[in-house]
């Protein structure tokens, strides 16, 4: 009993923030995640089934939402140099208060397509942002330590609102929808009030002496943008590849979709924390990623040797697959998080922000049409094929990131933040 006890004592610890600005930046992304899981598991069907919109017409729409947030992405950064993260980004979610609550009066899909660009570009532009701001308030040395902290409560919140949106879609009524939209934007207004509450002790805007795109040129950094991205693919392996295996390739039954989601889901939750440890160096973070790309390698092996054999162990392979994935799926955000902070140089870390966010929405572009291609096109040889993606990502992680201090590190300060 005694090492239940500090085993749950140790867990809380992980996942509760500490007082002052930690903690606000845990109830900003409550209320934020809570927001999300509320509006994208619900958004979709409402707008097919009560405003009448067809799903084709809605899902081209939101690619062209995904391709003009993928475009503000680095003007979000330089944005954070220029004038600091936080204003900026409270302002971001006042607009997507007032943004969400257009949805309700969206009749016609030229309507849809407006707000949602809009809103996509705005919440793209919060990501460098909200990094941003997290380093001035944490340094280098703790900022993704405090990340993984919020990626722990932020899927906390997503399945808290994913149940509330179960039980707006059981009324399936224009007044749920309504509703919806309503508590999403008054969510959004209560992050831009949190955000304006945290207030980092030093300038909330240092500028770079020049502004030449530094963060392009930068080899290094671009490295590490590039693998992040590629380990990423775990996104969609899991969103879509895995899916569409079952269905397709194998007797498993359908539920257990949903089985892996949650297993997924509670593993990031629990584990986050623990398993980012050592992320607050680069050589810690290209370690990281070596055994994120080690870890995602195994796991499409599990997952194609589950195409061929009984129901029982195709279930067995899956739920493991699925949980390797998952611990490398962790590694992999702590490791990208790490280097994302501490390769920066003093001035630029929005403008670096953004770039490093390319990473993510080439996966997003790419993700799902290479993983469709792969595994389900080619079996189990494209996942062995995906298998060896993931590892030679890892290796080139470690031998890039890994072996010490190099100098083209950039070291910052630690401030600390006023409450």
């Amino acid at each position: 009993m005694p090492t239940l006890s500090a085993a749950a004592t140790g867990f809380l610890k992980d996942l509760v923030p500490a007082p002052g600005a930690e903690r606000r930046m845990g109830v900003l992304t409550l209320a934020q995640s809570l927001g999300t899981g509320l509006f994208l598991t619900s958004g979709a069907i409402f707008f097919t089934r009560t405003v009448g919109l067809s799903a084709e017409s809605v899902s081209v729409a939101m690619s062209v939402a995904g391709l003009c947030g993928f475009l503000a992405t680095v003007p979000g950064g330089r944005v954070a140099d220029r004038f600091g993260a936080r204003r900026p980004l409270a302002a971001s979610y006042i607009l997507l208060a007032v943004l969400f609550v257009g949805y309700a009066f969206v009749d016609n899909i030229a309507a849809f397509a407006a707000v949602a660009c809009a809103i996509a570009v705005f919440e793209t532009v919060g990501s460098p942002l909200r990094a941003a701001l997290t380093h001035a308030l944490f340094g280098s040395a703790r900022s993704a330590n405090v990340r993984a902290r919020m990626r722990s409560l932020f899927n906390l919140g997503f399945t808290g609102g994913a149940g509330l949106a179960g039980v707006a879609l059981a009324t399936d009524s224009r007044a749920a929808f309504v509703l919806v939209v309503t508590v999403n934007a008054v969510l959004q207004l209560a992050c831009g009030i949190l955000v304006l509450r945290l207030r980092p002790s030093g300038p909330e805007a240092v500028p770079a002496t020049e502004r030449s795109w530094a963060a392009f040129r930068d080899g290094r950094f671009l490295l590490a943008t590039v693998l992040t991205g590629i380990l990423e693919l775990f996104q969609p392996v899991l969103a879509v590849g895995v899916p569409l295996w079952i269905v397709n390739r194998t007797d498993a039954p359908v539920a257990l979709v949903a089985v892996l989601t949650v297993v997924n889901t509670v593993l990031v939750v629990l584990l986050q924390v623990a398993v980012g440890k050592g992320s607050d160096t680069v050589s810690g973070s290209g370690r990281l990623l070596l055994r994120a790309g080690l870890l995602m390698a195994i796991a499409c092996c599990l997952f194609a040797g589950s195409g061929g054999t009984t129901t029982t162990w195709t279930v067995v392979l899956l739920i493991a697959g699925t949980v390797v994935m998952t611990i490398g799926e962790l590694a992999q955000s702590a490791g990208g998080w790490g280097l994302s902070f501490a390769l920066p140089p003093e001035g630029r870390m929005g403008e670096y922000q953004g770039v490093f966010g390319l990473g993510r929405g080439l996966q997003q572009f790419f993700g799902p049409a290479l993983v469709i291609m792969l595994p389900l096109g080619m079996g189990t040889a494209g996942w062995l094929l995906l298998a060896a993606v993931f590892l030679v990502s890892g290796l080139i992680a470690m031998w890039a990131f890994a072996r010490g201090k190099p100098s083209g590190e950039h070291p910052s300060p630690v401030p600390t933040p006023s409450s």
